[in-house]
């Protein structure tokens, strides 16, 4: 992948990559300063050194330090020869360059200008809690571990009042709220008790629009105080109409939020023969 290459406006498409990755030794997936290490440095410097050329890179959604995806997609603007490459390709190059924590999971091809971020319809999130005296073992990575039990069904009906277009200002952090609009619409929130690698654990499913920084984090750490009886279920209602983050409860740790799905129009990604 070498020699000159057309201008920006003169390229050809663009290319679509589903990404996973642990995040427990990221910086977060944005680019940072001072060296830190983080999962949209590494995947850049990947692409780069297949690509031959700096390439400009756009998520769906940027997570936090500690957070990790299952389905975390990323466009780059494309030329015909970089098109033509096959899935096959790809995917051995991938291994080769990216670090064991992150894979590349498939690679799509979109219409020239696609941007993973702001052609998504939805984003989706699970945030996973492990209760009772036995500290999970094979999933402390990706649990948060909550000794006392927690009332789920109480959790689930106080969750209802987050459903649809509000201003969640109470639930993001505060410096990132300042002079930015706080208005996100949550389409979906779900609760239910399953089982990885033999650890029992609650799992509690969000999907929205878009969502604010740590949103999900405080919105789980606000259900939890409802869950394990320290706030009755209509405290959260009050929390979210109050419009101020310490209306709300904690923020829970990084380490139990997965990013699991991205949506997009139909039709609008095609896989990479």
């Amino acid at each position: 992948m070498s020699g000159a290459y057309p201008a920006v406006d003169e390229l050809d498409g663009t290319l679509v990559f589903r990404l996973g990755y642990d995040g427990a030794a990221f910086s977060g997936f944005a680019e940072q300063p001072e060296g830190l290490r983080t999962v949209a440095g590494e995947v850049r410097r990947a692409l780069e050194t297949f690509l031959r050329r700096p390439v400009d890179l756009t998520c769906a959604g940027r997570t936090d330090a500690g957070v990790h995806a299952v389905s975390q997609y990323v466009s780059i603007p494309a030329h015909a020869e970089e098109l033509a490459i096959t899935h096959a390709r790809w995917m051995r190059a991938m291994a080769a360059l990216l670090p064991s924590d992150i894979a590349l999971n498939a690679v799509y091809h979109a219409r020239p200008g696609f941007s993973a971020r702001f052609d998504a319809r939805s984003r989706t999130y699970t945030y996973r809690i492990v209760t009772g005296d036995a500290r999970p073992l094979l999933t402390r990575s990706v649990t948060w571990w909550h000794r006392l039990p927690l009332d789920m069904d109480a959790m689930e009906r106080a969750a209802t009042c987050l459903v649809g277009e509000h201003d969640f200002k109470s639930f993001c952090k505060t410096s990132s709220a300042i002079d930015k609009p706080t208005c996100r619409n949550v389409i979906a929130v779900s609760f239910e008790r399953a089982s990885a690698l033999g650890e029992e654990h609650i799992a509690f499913t969000i999907t929205g629009n878009a969502f604010l920084h740590s949103m999900v984090r405080t919105i789980v750490g606000s259900l939890v105080e409802v869950g394990a009886g320290r706030r009755d279920e209509c405290w959260l209602s009050d929390a979210l109409a109050a419009c101020d983050r310490r209306a709300a409860g904690p923020t829970a740790p990084a380490r139990g939020l997965c990013f699991m799905d991205v949506a997009y129009d139909e039709g609008a990604l095609t896989p990479c023969p």
